[in-house]
């Protein structure tokens, strides 16, 4: 696999592991200049914009680990973007899923709710 199709992979598990959870995917993949979110999703009192980091099990750094502060303002930068574009009363959470995966097959996810805050930034 590709890395395209690997995080294709990761994304549509997430995906399912959030739409069995109760959630609501609304877009997948929104992107801006600068920016992307790779789902963005609500439930009950929350839009939640979800990064999705897949793996492999011998990979050094994990999904969480590669989502850094320059990946974090790139992501609060486009969810901006997308409430003024489409406000909501939701509030708004930033999390972060990491799958490992391995030969197109999904073998582990983590989910961090609320992994990070747009603390400094003006919704």
């Amino acid at each position: 696999m590709n890395k395209t199709e690997t995080g294709r992979l990761g994304e549509n598990a997430i995906s399912e592991y959030l739409s069995a959870r109760g959630y609501r995917i609304i877009c997948r993949n929104y992107r801006i200049k600068g920016g992307e979110i790779d789902i963005i999703a609500s439930k009950d009192d929350f839009i939640a914009f979800v990064e999705v980091k897949t793996r492999r099990p011998d990979s050094l750094e994990s999904g969480f680990d590669a989502v850094n502060q320059k990946k974090r303002n790139f992501i609060i930068k486009t969810a901006i973007d997308y409430i003024l574009k489409y406000p909501s009363e939701l509030q708004p959470r930033f999390d972060i899923a990491s799958v490992i995966a391995l030969n197109g097959k999904v073998l582990d996810i983590n989910y961090i709710k609320n992994a990070y805050d747009a603390t400094g930034y003006n919704f």
